[in-house]
């Protein structure tokens, strides 16, 4: 069981890199490029920060699936990755949205981003760890 665990953390890890690569770097770089004020510089990124942070909503997927929920299954790990997806995309892209001057394009996308990446990660968690 531990191995898939760890195996069902790495596999997120890589599908939420993906999705951010392609979501930040392309999808959106126009979005950000017109709003420069609202960024750090890249050389002002907290890099190990994003890392902790990383790991810890992975830990807030993993663990709680792990747990909780019964019976395992595909089915299961896309309704909790999807619900909790909701929760990040409603914090992370409309949250934001209240306190910050965020274009509302970049909330939308910010929240569907959200909500894919824990869909993703569900399925994941369905996929990788089962019933016995």
């Amino acid at each position: 069981m531990m191995l898939a665990l760890v195996l069902s953390g790495l596999a997120i890890l890589f599908t939420w890199t993906v999705v951010d690569v392609l979501m930040h770097r392309v999808l959106l770089h126009r979005l950000y490029a017109a709003n420069p004020a609202l960024w750090r510089p890249s050389n002002q990124l907290n890099i190990p920060l994003v890392y902790v942070v990383t790991f810890a909503l992975i830990a807030a997927f993993v663990l709680p699936y792990w747990l909780l929920v019964q019976p395992k299954s595909l089915g299961a790990g896309l309704g909790f990755g999807a619900f909790l997806g909701l929760a990040l995309g409603l914090g992370v892209g409309f949250g934001t949205y209240i306190h910050m001057p965020i274009p509302r394009p970049l909330a939308w996308a910010w929240f569907l981003g959200g909500w894919l990446k824990g869909a993703l990660a569900g399925a994941i968690l369905g996929l990788l760890i089962t019933s016995v």
